[in-house]
């Protein structure tokens, strides 16, 4: 059985990920883990530090699977490879080895970090239109987001300040340039947070920065070809 392991951004719990679920092949096995302080899963004391995020995710993470990374999941997924056992391979999805390296700017950033410290819920529910902008029928996407996740952040505000902060700081560009494991990068080709696509980084057309609310099949297509590609095994 080759196994997938999800893993969501910013302000969006493991449901980000319900849509592809009509879409994959029997030979898949997929979780979609939360993290800590999303969904159901306990809240770290220090949400910040990834030592203490690695020992919460081991469980969840194992070395067999294929993990794909989201948004901040990738930056996460990726700064947890130096502290972790490295997996069958890494897939970033819509991640860019900075936040801030592309359209979004540290002071943007820092904006919207002081926004979210004034009113919470109101810039979380801004951020989720917002990062729907490159999708083909934005107002669409965000109905079945807002569907999926209700109105309320499904995370605690301790957590999502974490993470807005992991956002301002992570950089990753190491780890790409000496990869532990195989690392795939995969974006939408209209995706309104990431800078210009870099040759290494394969484009789903017609999507933006969520292709699984825009392109959920295509989107779980690529997938399993690189954990066909990554596994050396054909999915039935």
């Amino acid at each position: 059985m080759s196994r997938l392991v999800l893993l969501s951004g910013w302000g969006c719990d493991a449901r980000i990920w319900d849509p592809l679920a009509p879409h994959w092949s029997a030979g898949v096995e997929v979780s979609t883990p939360d993290w800590p302080g999303y969904g159901d899963a306990a809240p770290l004391a220090t949400p910040d530090a990834l030592d203490k995020l690695a020992a919460a995710m081991t469980p969840a993470l194992p070395g067999e699977a294929l993990w794909v990374g989201w948004s901040l999941g990738g930056l996460l997924a990726a700064a947890l490879l130096e502290h972790l056992p490295p997996p069958r391979g890494l897939v970033l999805l819509g991640c860019a080895p900075r936040f801030t390296l592309g359209p979004v700017s540290p002071e943007e950033l820092a904006g919207f970090r002081r926004a979210f410290a004034r009113d919470p819920h109101a810039t979380w529910r801004h951020f989720l239109r917002h990062q729907l902008g490159g999708e083909p029928a934005p107002r669409q996407a965000h109905v079945r987001l807002r569907d999926l996740l209700g109105e309320t952040p499904p995370a605690s505000l301790a957590t999502l300040e974490a993470g807005l902060a992991q956002l301002a700081q992570l950089d990753i560009g190491a780890i790409l340039a000496a990869p532990p494991c195989p690392i795939r990068r995969l974006r939408g080709a209209r995706d309104p947070l990431l800078p210009a696509a870099q040759p290494d980084e394969t484009l789903l057309e017609e999507a933006g920065h969520c292709p699984q609310l825009s392109r959920p099949a295509a989107l779980a297509r690529h997938l399993e070809a690189l954990l066909e590609e990554l596994s050396g095994e054909r999915l039935a």
